[in-house]
Parts: C-alpha cells; sequence; structure tokens
C-alpha cells in the first residue's frame, strides 16, 4: 500500500486475531429463511432437494479451505471447523468468517439450478450471515458438535410429528402446536407410531443426524493406534518443515471429500478418523472388491478399444500405401492409361499328343 497523508486512516482499524491454539469454529445460517421455504414451497418437514443443496455449497467450502478439518450441516445452518493450528489470513475473524459465508453463499446460488431445476431464483437471492468461536480443548469442540447433532434430532422429530398431525391428521397448525405442547420424546414418538404408523427410527438419516463434511481416508483400528491416547494430544501440533506442512496441505486438497450422516456424539466416530482431529492426512481408502473388479475390466476393456483401433488404422494405411505404389508405376508410361486389356478371343493352346 503506497503511502500518502491520507494513511492515518489504517489505525482505526481494530485487531481481530482469534486466540491461538484454539479450535475455530465458524457458523453460518440463512438470512429470512422461513420466508424463503414458503416462497419457494419447500416440502414439510424436510425438503431432500435443500438439504443436498446446503451440502453442496459446504462440500465446496472444505474442498477450497484445506485447513478445515470437518463441517456439520443441519436444515439452513452449516459448522466448518478450522484446526487449532490454522494460521490462514493470521486468524482474524473477520477474514475467516467473510471468506466462508462469501463461498458458500455463491456456491448455493450456483448450484441451485441443478437441485431446483423447474424453479429459478429470484430477488431477494438466498443469503447467510457468520460467526466465528474459538473453543480450547477437543472436549470442548466435540460437546458443541453434539451439541448441533442433539438440536438437529430435536427439532426433527418435533417437526415430523407436527407436520404428521397437519397433513395427515387435518389439524390446523395452531392445534398441532397444543397437541404437542409439553410432550417429551418418547409421547412424540407413540403419537407417530400409534397414530401414522411412521416409526421414527426408519426415517432417512439425514434428516435424523445431519450432514457430515469431511476427508476420507482409510479407516483406522482404534485398539492398534494411537487413537487410544487422549484426544487432546492427538491434536496437539508437531514440529516439521514447511515444506513438509506445504505437503500435506497439497495432500489434503487432494483428499476425497465425502458427505455422511452419522452419529459424531459417539467415540467411534472420531477414533476410527484420527486425521480430523490430528490434521496428518491418512491413507488412501481402499476400494470394494466388486467396485475394483469393475474399474479393472473398464480399464481392459478401453485399452482393448484402443489397440483394435490401432490395428485398424495401420490396415488402412497399409491400404492407401499399396494404391500410392500401383499409382506410381502407371505414371511412368503415359499410354499405359488408356490401353486396356482386352481378353484374347483365341482359347488356349493345349498340348497335343
Amino acid at each position: 500500500m503506497a503511502n500518502s497523508k491520507f494513511e492515518y486512516v489504517r489505525h482505526f482499524e481494530q485487531a481481530d486475531a482469534l486466540l491461538p491454539n484454539t479450535w475455530i469454529v465458524i457458523r453460518l445460517d440463512g438470512r429470512a429463511f422461513t420466508k424463503m421455504c414458503a416462497k419457494y414451497k419447500f416440502t414439510k418437514p424436510n425438503d431432500r432437494r435443500a438439504l443436498d443443496l446446503m451440502n453442496t455449497a459446504a462440500k465446496a467450502v472444505v474442498s477450497d479451505l484445506p485447513e478445515i478439518t470437518i463441517a456439520y450441516g443441519v436444515s439452513d445452518e452449516y459448522s466448518f471447523v478450522f484446526h487449532k493450528t490454522c494460521s490462514l489470513f493470521e486468524r482474524r475473524a473477520s477474514k475467516l468468517v467473510s471468506t466462508v459465508v462469501s463461498t458458500f453463499t455463491a456456491n448455493y446460488v450456483y448450484s441451485w439450478s441443478a437441485h431446483f431445476p423447474d424453479t429459478p431464483l429470484s430477488f431477494p437471492l438466498p443469503t447467510f450471515d457468520g460467526r466465528a468461536v474459538c473453543y480450547p480443548s477437543v472436549e470442548n469442540l466435540r460437546d458443541y458438535l453434539s451439541w448441533r447433532q442433539v438440536d438437529c434430532h430435536i427439532n426433527n422429530l418435533y417437526n415430523t410429528t407436527f407436520w404428521a398431525l397437519v397433513q395427515m391428521g387435518g389439524l390446523e397448525n395452531k392445534d398441532a402446536e397444543k397437541a404437542l405442547a409439553g410432550t417429551v420424546a418418547s409421547d412424540k414418538n407413540e403419537i407417530l407410531f400409534s397414530r401414522f404408523q411412521i416409526n421414527y427410527n426408519n426415517e432417512p438419516e439425514i434428516f435424523r443426524k445431519g450432514s457430515v463434511v469431511f476427508r476420507d481416508y482409510e479407516l483406522v483400528d482404534p485398539e492398534s493406534h494411537q487413537v487410544a491416547e487422549e484426544m487432546d494430544s492427538l491434536a496437539e501440533p508437531t514440529r516439521q518443515s514447511k515444506k513438509q506442512t506445504d505437503k500435506d496441505r497439497r495432500r489434503r486438497s487432494r483428499a476425497r471429500l465425502v458427505v455422511e450422516h452419522l452419529d459424531i456424539i459417539k467415540d467411534d466416530f472420531w477414533d476410527r478418523r484420527p486425521w480430523i482431529l490430528s490434521n496428518k492426512p491418512g491413507l488412501a481408502p481402499k476400494e470394494p472388491r466388486r467396485e475394483s473388479l469393475f474399474k479393472a475390466r473398464s480399464s481392459f476393456l478401453l485399452r482393448r478399444a484402443a489397440l483394435l483401433a490401432l490395428l485398424s488404422s495401420l490396415d488402412s494405411f497399409r491400404d492407401a500405401s499399396v494404391v500410392d505404389a500401383n499409382s506410381s508405376a502407371t505414371d511412368g508410361d503415359p499410354s499405359s492409361r488408356c490401353i486396356e486389356r482386352v481378353p484374347s478371343r483365341n482359347p488356349p493352346r493345349t498340348n497335343e499328343v
């Protein structure tokens, strides 16, 4: 930035670097999404197209920022977790929040037509707000994510029961609210099963558990790995060269991203995926045998087709060479072009005995 007499205005900027050596969680929420859901007539209680669109935008954010180790989304919100060693933008909150929110919003709008091909967007366009929160320990981080997943379950159970009463039970919205006032989870499950034959446990997991975005590596056996140690020690940064750090970052950026609908409250999820906390790339996942055989067969067929095409080209080239050779032989004798060979009228001679 060039020096000038106006540069003093920079002193009004406030430092907003987030606390070092802490997990950074950036949570974004849809703005005025209640009105937007009504405007575009989202399916109640859950619109799978809208959830898939949220996941598409979230995957784009995680792919664009290798510093993100895991993301969790439900309804119109998404939480993105930056590792405690993150130094992106010098950990400035304004930079991190604005980058995540703008990247997510841009991809949400861009991908809309892929999920809602018959419903074009119109103004006002969807927008999101965001905030950054720091968590000092792995326990705090996991409790935060557990809180969001428990909230997903509570809200979805309520909404599933509420809309069953309205859509299938014929109640008005206010009457459904009164019917559910003061009920607990067991009461709602009983209403769903006894009145509408709905087993809540059979509802799609994306509705009950939300969506988890992370980089996929080979799963680890907790009993034979260091994950048996304390989670916080696993997440502690290790000294390594800048070259190795850049190499790990590139490996993370090339890793396959997956969207799963899993239980992230229990230890099993974290024990089998230690790279999420350690921020160290794992081993590439092993492909299922059937998928490997399919890829091998496809590769064989492609090589076979290429070989046949090559042989066909060689045959065509050889035929063309023969024609060229014959043409060259007749070019030297002009009379040969107009002389036509006429079969002899005399029968062939035979040896007389």
